[in-house]
């Protein structure tokens, strides 16, 4: 599994998020991530149809098919519980 994660220097909720992912990708070394700024790589926003409604995070399987979008603030105990449900996809 895979989540490719989109934000942007001036989103709040970003800020909010970059910590929350930093601890769960410590805590989880075997995720695979990948970080995206809206405003900088315009080739992967458009391949995903990312709006500037951020932060956005799109969790894949291991096939690179979308499995699950996820808009906004999160908790991280949601996180953590979306990625041990899916993590074998």
């Amino acid at each position: 599994m895979k989540v490719v994660k989109f934000g942007a220097v001036w989103c709040s909720g970003c800020l909010v998020m970059k910590p929350r992912w930093a601890e769960i990708e410590a805590e989880n070394p075997w995720l695979e991530t990948e970080m995206h700024d809206f405003d900088v790589d315009k080739e992967a926003v458009e391949q995903y149809g990312i709006t500037d409604q951020l932060p956005v995070f799109v969790f894949l399987d291991k096939d690179s098919n979308e499995i699950l979008r996820l808009q906004g603030e999160v908790e991280k105990a949601k996180l953590v519980e979306l990625i041990n449900e899916h993590k074998d996809k």
